[in-house]
């Protein structure tokens, strides 16, 4: 591997990094104003009780203060929480990335991060649902801004020849921080290893290799030293910092995402239901570890510095040809020379709405689309029985992009789950991170082939 050249950079530079305190919070004053507060969206604590207001709660369990009109007037939050604690209690890095505490068997089992701070939108008061009826309904007259996916129907099962799976690569004896330093490297050379999250598993064992189908080299996740001098001369160390900002405090968030298709079709947006969920996605990094990496932050503060990933720029090739495929559970992307641009890793239809086969190709490109449900074409959700137009934003069904293809109904888009691709099945459309998607998307446009590999 003639690029990667040995170098004096070790490992432990990026520990250093990522534990090395630059904590602007240590200039707050710690202040106990009794065990809870209400903090206000802009991210100013409640001092008195709007008359008419009333309480509701969040999918935290957090109270959240309404008006008559359902609109949000302050959230619920720990005091001890909204101020940080003086500087002689605050501990950064301590068996953040070699004991690995913050992770249980199920990866999405782990309920102990819930952050409190101020929210937006508002709430329906109103049980009742206005359920549109089927017979005659229209779609909205901005089709390409609206996606419509997912059919549920039994396709015939194709017996196809399998395919040798790639082996299963091993590190040994990595730090947290050295896998990070490694899922970095492939977010910016454009193999990307999804939500980064300091673990080795199946999304980052197919971002190397279609690494080396990209380049042509072989690349040896365990030197450390070598990926280090990459990242070197490829935009910085794998963790750098940045400063929240007012507007990153003050949204607009949503109180919850509910699972009803049918209280999400009142929601004026299906925005981000937090300021960490709202910058994890921004730094192409699972949510649960960026609190991890920033032990006792509270992420409502303007002026915080935070610990964050430095991910790659977006690709900005053009595209001619998609292969999604299947067994692989990856998209990937070349040009018109039949090199590869880029890989994601993805979800691609189950056992009960597979995807399809053969070859289509791109109509039309929705950034920020809504999402109409209908129970004919689509799959059951709950007990919907009617069409709904479902508002768009990061946490509706197609997340922030959908790229319809030829083929009625299918597409590939983007997610309220970045966690999760990769891990599990989607209802027959091509399912990846919203950031991944966003850099798809700009780099395509309509008669695109797209082919699905079995």
């Amino acid at each position: 591997m003639n690029r990667f050249l040995k170098s004096a950079l070790s490992g432990t530079v990026i520990v250093l990094a990522m534990s090395a305190a630059m904590d602007n919070a240590s200039a707050q004053q710690y202040r106990r104003q009794g065990s809870v507060v209400f903090v206000t969206p802009n991210g100013e604590i409640l001092d008195y009780m709007p008359q008419g207001s009333g309480y509701t709660r969040d999918r935290s369990g957090n109270r959240v203060l309404v008006d008559g009109y359902g609109n949000i007037i302050a959230t619920e939050a720990r005091a001890r929480g909204y101020y940080p604690p003086p500087p002689s209690r605050q501990v950064y890095g301590r068996d953040a990335y070699n004991n690995d505490p913050y992770y249980s068997e199920d990866p999405y089992g782990d309920t102990r991060y819930s952050e409190r701070g101020a929210v937006t939108g508002s709430i329906p008061r109103d049980a009742s649902i206005d359920r549109q009826p089927l017979d005659n309904q229209p779609y909205p007259e901005n089709e390409g801004n609206y996606a419509s996916i997912e059919p549920d129907q039994q396709q015939p099962q194709v017996t196809q020849p399998t395919r040798p799976a790639e082996p299963v690569i091993t590190l040994k004896n990595k730090s947290k921080s050295e896998i990070v330093a490694l899922q970095v490297f492939l977010d910016r050379a454009g193999t990307s290893p999804g939500a980064i999250d300091g673990r080795m598993g199946a999304n980052v064992t197919k971002a190397i290799y279609a690494y080396e189908q990209m380049t042509g080299e072989k690349l040896d996740p365990n030197n450390t030293d070598a990926i280090l001098e990459q990242l070197r001369m490829s935009g910085g160390l794998p963790v750098g910092t940045y400063t929240i900002t007012p507007a990153d405090a003050a949204g607009p968030y949503v109180a919850e995402i509910p699972e009803d298709y049918a209280v999400k079709a009142q929601m004026t947006s299906l925005s981000f239901t937090s300021t960490s969920e709202a910058l994890a996605e921004r730094f192409h990094m699972d949510e649960a570890f960026l609190k991890e990496l920033n032990p006792g932050v509270d992420f409502t503060v303007p002026g915080t510095i935070i610990k964050v990933i430095n991910p790659g720029e977006p690709k900005t090739s053009s595209v001619a040809r998609i292969v999604a495929d299947k067994a692989k559970k990856q998209v990937f992307a070349y040009d018109a020379s039949g090199n590869l641009i880029s890989a994601y890793p993805a979800s691609i239809g189950s056992n009960d709405t597979p995807s399809p086969s053969g070859t289509m190709k791109v109509d039309r490109v929705a950034f920020n689309p809504g999402y109409t449900y209908n129970p004919k074409i689509n799959f059951q959700q709950g007990a919907n029985d009617k069409v709904l137009n479902i508002p768009p934003g990061p946490n509706g069904p197609v997340g922030t992009i959908w790229i319809a293809l030829s083929k009625p109904t299918y597409g590939i888009h983007g997610t309220p789950d970045p966690s999760k691709i990769g891990r599990t099945q989607s209802h027959g459309c091509v399912r990846l991170t919203n950031w991944d998607a966003t850099e798809l998307a700009k780099m395509v446009k309509p008669g695109v082939v797209v082919e699905f590999l079995d």
